[in-house]
C-alpha cells in the first residue's frame, strides 16, 4: 500500500520526466484551443436548438430540470464527441499556424529539436482526446443517448410510434413472425401470423387479430387465435408415388399466451436499437440479430466499428494538421485554416460515403468504416515526410 502511495506522489515527477517544458507548453495550447473551439460550437448548436424547440418546451410545460439534465446535459457530450476529430484538427491548425507566424518553430528547430521530437506533445494530446472519445463511444455515450432519446420520444415526438407496415421478423431457426402494423404506445401488433417452416415445408401456422405485450409476465397475449398444425403420418400414400401423408389439425382459441424472441423493444426507434447500447450490449445484440436472420446486421456492425475508427482519426488528423500548419506561408493563418477545413470536410465526406456503402450491403462493414482512416494514413505520411524537409 505504501508503495502505491509513493508511486502516486511520484506520478507528477514521472510526467515531468516524459513531458519537458516545451511539451507542456504545446500540449497546454493544444488542449485549451480544442476545449475552447468545441465549447464555442456546442454553445452555437444549443442556441439554435433552443430556438427550434422553445415553443415545444413552453407549450408542454416540460420541467426545467428534465430539459437541462435529460436533454442538454446528454446533448453536449454526444455532439461534442461526434465533432471531436474535426475540431481537434481545426484547433491544431489554428494554434500551430499562429506559432509558425510568430516564428516560434524557427527558434525551436534551430535549437536542435527535430521535427519528430516536436510531434511528441501533439501525439500525447491526440491520445488524450482519442482515448477519451473511445471510452465515451463504447460505454458512456450510449447511456446518455438512451436518456436523450427517451426525453425526445416523451415530449418532442409526442410518444414515438412506428410507421413500419407489413413487418416480417425471424424469431427462431424455423419460425417467422408477421404483423401488419405496430402501436408503440399500446405495445400492440395487429393482424398477426406465426409460421414454422421446416425443410421448405410449413408445419405450423397461427393467425390472430392482434397481440398485446404483458410487461409483468414478459409474454404476448393473442386474441382470436386460429391455429393449424400439419403432421406427417406414419403411413404412405400408395396412390401418390409413396409420398408421406400429412394430417391437418385446426383449432380456435379466444386468447393465447405466447413467449417468443420478440419484444416491444425490437420496434423502438431504429437509432435507439444500436446507438443506445454499450459495447458488450451491442456485441450480444448483433449475435442475436444474426440468429434471427435480420436484414439490418450491417447497420449494427458499422456502428460498432465506427465507435473505434472515429477516435483513431484524431491521431491521423492531428499529424496532418501539424504538418500543414507548422510552416509560415503567404496568405496567413486564414489560408491554413481554410485548408484544414477542406481536409476535414473531405474526411467526413469519405466517412459517410463508405458508411452508406456498407449499410447498403455493397461493401464489407469493417473495411468500409476503416477505409477513410487507411486513405488518410497515407496522406498523413506524405505530409509528414514533406514537413521534415
Amino acid at each position: 500500500m505504501n508503495g502505491k502511495i509513493k508511486w502516486w506522489f511520484k506520478w507528477p515527477s514521472v510526467c515531468n520526466m516524459f513531458l519537458k517544458k516545451l511539451d507542456r507548453y504545446i500540449l497546454g495550447k493544444f488542449l485549451k484551443t480544442f476545449l475552447f473551439s468545441i465549447t464555442l460550437i456546442l454553445l452555437i448548436f444549443i442556441v439554435f436548438d433552443i430556438k427550434d424547440k422553445i415553443q415545444t418546451f413552453s407549450t408542454q410545460n416540460i420541467p426545467l430540470k428534465e430539459i437541462i439534465f435529460d436533454y442538454y446535459l446528454m446533448f453536449i457530450p454526444y455532439y461534442g464527441n461526434q465533432f471531436s476529430p474535426m475540431f481537434t484538427f481545426i484547433a491544431v491548425v489554428f494554434f500551430t499556424s499562429k506559432m509558425a507566424h510568430q516564428t516560434e518553430f524557427v527558434a525551436i528547430l534551430s535549437s536542435g529539436t527535430s521535427f519528430r521530437r516536436l510531434m511528441r506533445p501533439y501525439v500525447v494530446g491526440a491520445f488524450i482526446i482519442g482515448f477519451s472519445s473511445l471510452v465515451l463511444n463504447h460505454f458512456f455515450l450510449p447511456k446518455a443517448f438512451k436518456i436523450k432519446i427517451g426525453f425526445e420520444d416523451k415530449y418532442i415526438n409526442n410518444g414515438y410510434n412506428s410507421d413500419e407496415r407489413n413487418i416480417h421478423r425471424k424469431i427462431g431457426p424455423n419460425r417467422i413472425l408477421y404483423f401488419e402494423s405496430f402501436d408503440n404506445k399500446q405495445n400492440t401488433a395487429y393482424k398477426v401470423s406465426i409460421e414454422d417452416v421446416v425443410n421448405d415445408k410449413q408445419t405450423y401456422f397461427l393467425s390472430a387479430d392482434f397481440m398485446k405485450w404483458d410487461s409483468l409476465k414478459k409474454h404476448w397475449l393473442l386474441e382470436n387465435v386460429n391455429e393449424r398444425k400439419i403432421i406427417e403420418q406414419d403411413r404412405l400414400d400408395t396412390l401418390k408415388n409413396q409420398k408421406p401423408v400429412f394430417k391437418q389439425i385446426n383449432s380456435f382459441s379466444p386468447t393465447k399466451e405466447v413467449k417468443m424472441e420478440f419484444t416491444p423493444y425490437d420496434m423502438h426507434r431504429f437509432e435507439s436499437k444500436y446507438e443506445a447500447m454499450t459495447y458488450f450490449e451491442l456485441k450480444e445484440f448483433i449475435i442475436r440479430e444474426k440468429l434471427k436472420g435480420s436484414s439490418r446486421i450491417e447497420f449494427f456492425e458499422v456502428e460498432n466499428y465506427k465507435r473505434t475508427s472515429f477516435p483513431f482519426a484524431t491521431f491521423i488528423l492531428t499529424i496532418i494538421a501539424v504538418c500543414v500548419s507548422s510552416r509560415k506561408v503567404r496568405g496567413g493563418v486564414g489560408l491554413q485554416i481554410a485548408l484544414g477545413l477542406l481536409i476535414s470536410c473531405i474526411y467526413i465526406m469519405l466517412m459517410y460515403i463508405f458508411t452508406i456503402t456498407a449499410t447498403s450491403g455493397i461493401g464489407i462493414p469493417w473495411l468500409a468504416v476503416w477505409t477513410p482512416n487507411i486513405v488518410f494514413t497515407f496522406v498523413a505520411f506524405y505530409f509528414y515526410k514533406k514537413a521534415q524537409k
